[in-house]
């Protein structure tokens, strides 16, 4: 039986089922493992985790700690209670059809993809950073965003393992920047959180190779170094003279943890400024979703009650469900499988339900088949999504999928 224990129950003779971290978070060798002597209690409480997994078949039990599945029932039912609450209203614009705007949107993408990349290679060669390049595209997804933010954050979900460092940069930025303006922060706040967004991860570029694309576990000197490249990306952008005090604690800050568990100063709370802590979040969320080489990226349902877990002790908790309630459950671009037998992608969440996004119809699972594109407002049919899926289970690419709605 798989349980959830707080950190401190931890014991000798347990057996550990799941840090409940990322990989990045610790240097162990396996996620699984019994706990033999307290040289390994410590070093499981050196990484910051505050709840973890043990496996009672295999170690020690604690009888009064629940059970997985109990506990993730409860963060469940936590997160649809955010989703319950009255959404923040929007600002009025005047917004452009979806697939109008994905076009654009596409291009942008693209652009933005070459931009970090060209960065990366001029940082590589001892360049400075060309901030205006960085603004220009920056204000050009800001503009997309809030004419339609369903078709730029939807393409984010198409994603290259191998491409992974610049096109999480592009995702951050759009991420970002649509939570900010959620937020209704102005204009010029916006601005610079998706400059330091894009160029948050600068310092990878100083990190070497086979540490940063290494498929196994990091030794402990990988695990500094791979951790030193926030450190780097504050030292690399601080030397742009026009570099604002926001963008850079985007970059600087987006590793820190509310509870100062976080690196590479260790801030607390208030001690991180706001972009910090939200720039934590959206990282975090972006990262657990995502495929790598080395794992298969979880459901936004999934990841959500992840970002509600870890709100108690590494987020900022408010900020935690304005981003819950900001994603929502079924955000653009995701797979799922409907009641009526079809797979869909979602085109755009309702903010008033949740639950009944609207949906581009393209699969039918009965035949198994490819069946002509068709929109549908979950609301007004007599269907539902029965939950996510994985486009590769029905012989599909979630990349050809998208191509069908441009």
């Amino acid at each position: 039986m798989i349980k959830k224990i707080p950190v401190e129950s931890l014991t000798v003779g347990m057996y550990i089922h799941d840090l409940n971290c990322r990989w990045i978070d610790h240097n162990f060798v396996r996620s699984q493992f019994a706990v033999k002597n307290d040289s390994t209690l410590v070093k499981v409480h050196e990484t910051g985790v505050r709840e973890l997994y043990i496996d009672t078949a295999k170690g020690t039990d604690l009888d009064e700690a629940p059970t997985k599945e109990e506990d993730d029932r409860r963060q469940d039912q936590a997160v649809k209670e955010i989703l319950r609450e009255t959404p923040q209203k929007p600002k009025p614009v005047k917004p452009t059809d979806y697939h109008q705007e994905l076009t654009q949107a596409v291009t942008l993408s693209k652009d933005a993809s070459q931009l970090i990349t060209d960065t990366m290679n001029d940082v590589r060669l001892g360049k400075q950073v060309e901030l205006e390049k960085t603004e220009q595209t920056v204000t050009k997804m800001a503009q997309s965003l809030m004419r339609n933010p369903n078709a730029l954050m939807g393409l984010g979900r198409i994603r290259d393992a191998d491409q992974y460092t610049f096109e999480h940069s592009v995702s951050i930025c759009t991420l970002m920047v649509a939570f900010a303006q959620y937020l209704e922060m102005e204009p010029e706040e916006v601005l610079q959180i998706g400059i330091g967004s894009m160029l948050h991860d600068i310092g990878k570029i100083k990190t070497p190779l086979e540490v940063l694309n290494k498929p196994g576990k990091l030794t402990d000197e990988e695990f500094k170094i791979m951790r030193h490249h926030v450190v780097m990306s504050r030292e690399i952008l601080e030397k742009s003279p026009d570099i604002s005090p926001i963008a850079l604690a985007v970059a600087a800050e987006h590793h820190e943890r509310y509870d100062g568990s976080g690196y590479p100063k260790g801030l607390k709370g208030e001690e991180i400024s706001v972009y910090g802590q939200m720039a934590a979040i959206v990282d975090v969320y972006d990262a657990i979703t995502s495929d790598r080489c080395y794992h298969k990226g979880m459901p936004p349902t999934e990841a959500l009650r992840k970002i509600y877990e870890w709100s108690q002790f590494h987020f900022n908790p408010t900020l935690a469900q304005q981003f819950i309630r900001f994603v929502g459950v079924y955000p653009a671009g995701s797979v799922v499988e409907l009641k009526s037998k079809h797979v869909a992608l979602v085109l755009a969440k309702d903010n008033q339900d949740p639950l009944s996004p609207s949906v581009l119809v393209v699969f039918d699972t009965k035949d198994r088949k490819l069946i002509l594109p068709k929109e549908r407002d979950l609301k007004a049919h007599d269907d539902s999504i029965v939950g996510y899926t994985i486009a590769e289970k029905w012989g599909l690419e979630t990349r050809k999928l998208m191509e069908l709605m441009i």
